[in-house]
């Protein structure tokens, strides 16, 4: 694990059924690519698509949400078999309390995973919150586990063997 405390590391992730992440600077490395025509690529890891489906084998479902107004994000979500996806999402926070009636979860029950201050307000609300190597300052003074891979190399993945390592429950 790193530098935070591992007992409450275990503690917090041991409740989680759901994982909600950012998708730019978390499934990318933040990068955004137009072309005239608006937004025409974004990079993503393989390794993260993989820990989207090794949590939903384990009944944990990941939900992604962005601030952006990104097509390019709800076929990826499609594509790893993400719960849903949310685009378009200026205040994070305010979505909390639908996912919560949606999916019968509570607060403590969520993870979240984000990289810039437009997470922070979700991240505090939280049972578990991380964020990539490469999130800004304040988020990583928050964050419950800061990863050692950056956004778009892996981080999502680690945060999901993470989780599945402190339940008890093998990746493969």
């Amino acid at each position: 694990m790193n530098k935070r405390s591992n007992s409450k590391i275990v503690g917090k992730c041991k409740n989680i059924k759901l994982v909600i992440t950012d998708v730019d600077g978390v499934l990318t490395d933040g990068s955004m690519y137009y072309s005239d025509q608006g937004e025409v690529l974004k990079r993503f890891n393989t390794h993260d698509g993989m820990g989207v489906e090794l949590l939903l084998r384990n009944d944990i479902r990941t939900i992604l949400m962005t601030r952006e107004k990104s097509i390019i994000a709800k076929k990826r979500g499609k594509k790893i078999n993400a719960v849903t996806t949310y685009i378009n999402i200026k205040n994070k926070k305010e979505q909390l309390e639908k996912i919560c009636r949606l999916f019968n979860v509570n607060e403590e029950q969520i993870a979240y995973i984000g990289d810039d201050l437009n997470d922070y307000e979700i991240m505090k609300s939280v049972g578990f919150c991380a964020t990539p190597a490469n999130g800004v300052k304040q988020i990583k003074s928050i964050a419950h586990y800061v990863c050692q891979l950056s956004g778009g190399n892996g981080a999502f993945r680690e945060v999901a063997d993470l989780i599945l390592s402190v339940k008890n429950i093998g990746t493969n």
